[in-house]
């Protein structure tokens, strides 16, 4: 288990140094002087110097990488300038609603997902399992901005269940505020949990020592709750983890359509205002995130099942 950690610990930290380094080309990219974008077109010559010196770009290409890098561990990432405050300040206060959102997305996709899935392996190939299907297909092929218009259009508007913008803090403020867009993120879930979950549990019902409880006369229900369902959420729950970048571009697009202060439309605010500190201080930060996520996800697969950590040092 120590060296399976250390491995995936390893090849994490090297991602890691591939995103800052993406993320610091962010500045270098950008056609024109970063500086003079930020201040327009009628800035003065001072101006733009000023500001090319608080970036760091009157240094020496290597120099600035040294120094990002040197910044981004110790958590010093510039300044907003749209904001007039620190950017690790300002990301983790729009941090809480995102973080709610995809919690609570998650949670229902579970909810939802795991009894859709367990009713069409279970009764695979009838008219349930058919239906099942195509919920969960059209579910996916909604764009989450649309779905999120009609969810308001019609819990919002017509039926005035919740609000359909704004964010408030407190249990019953979250729940008012954030069931809408929590239900569109887990529209654009619904898919992955159910068909992989599905397949798994088909597979896992097909086995042998599913066979074998059978014929001990255990019932169904114990089958596939304490067994079959347990061996093949692992793969669910991995797969969701490795997809957890598509997670956050959803996240995105549904903070935008419901006005969520997160850190969603922070990336929006920040592109449009031309923030580039910001900017390239949010794809580090969604990048890490991405990377810690899948390195737990492996991590909890490592540790629920030793097949993983037998395959790891034969590879």
């Amino acid at each position: 288990m120590l060296t399976y950690l250390a491995r995936r610990i390893a090849v994490s930290i090297v991602v890691l140094f591939g995103i800052a380094v993406v993320s610091f080309l962010i500045l270098h990219l950008v056609p024109g002087d970063p500086a003079r974008i930020e201040l327009g077109a009628h800035a003065t010559p001072e101006a733009v110097a000023r500001i090319r010196h608080e970036l760091g770009l009157d240094q020496p290409f290597l120099r600035q990488f040294l120094t990002f890098l040197s910044n981004t561990v110790r958590g010093h990432l510039g300044d907003s300038i749209t904001f007039n405050a620190s950017v690790t300040e300002t990301i983790l206060n729009r941090l809480a609603p995102t973080a709610i959102l995809v919690a609570y997305g998650l949670m229902l996709a579970m909810l939802c997902g795991i009894p859709m899935a367990i009713a069409a392996a279970v009764w695979r190939g009838g008219w349930l399992d058919n239906v099942i299907r195509l919920v969960s297909t059209f579910s996916f092929g909604m764009p989450p901005f649309w779905s999120g218009l009609m969810l308001s259009l019609l819990l919002g508007l017509e039926l005035k269940l919740f609000p359909v913008s704004g964010y408030k803090s407190g249990l019953v403020g979250i729940f008012e505020t954030m069931t809408l867009p929590a239900i569109t993120l887990a529209f654009a879930l619904l898919v992955i949990v159910v068909r992989n979950l599905r397949s798994s549990l088909i597979e896992v019902l097909g086995s042998d020592y599913v066979d074998a409880a059978r014929a001990r006369g255990f019932t169904e229900r114990r089958i596939v709750v304490r067994h079959a369902l347990r061996n093949s959420a692992i793969g669910t729950i991995t797969i969701l983890g490795s997809l957890f970048g598509y997670v956050i571009s959803v996240m995105v697009l549904i903070e935008a359509v419901f006005q969520i202060p997160g850190v969603g439309i922070l990336l929006i605010q920040a592109v449009q205002k031309r923030d580039y500190q910001l900017v390239q201080a949010l794809a580090l930060f969604a990048g890490a995130v991405v990377v810690f996520v899948g390195l737990f996800t492996d991590i909890l697969h490592a540790a629920i099942d030793p097949r993983v950590r037998l395959a790891g040092r034969h590879e």
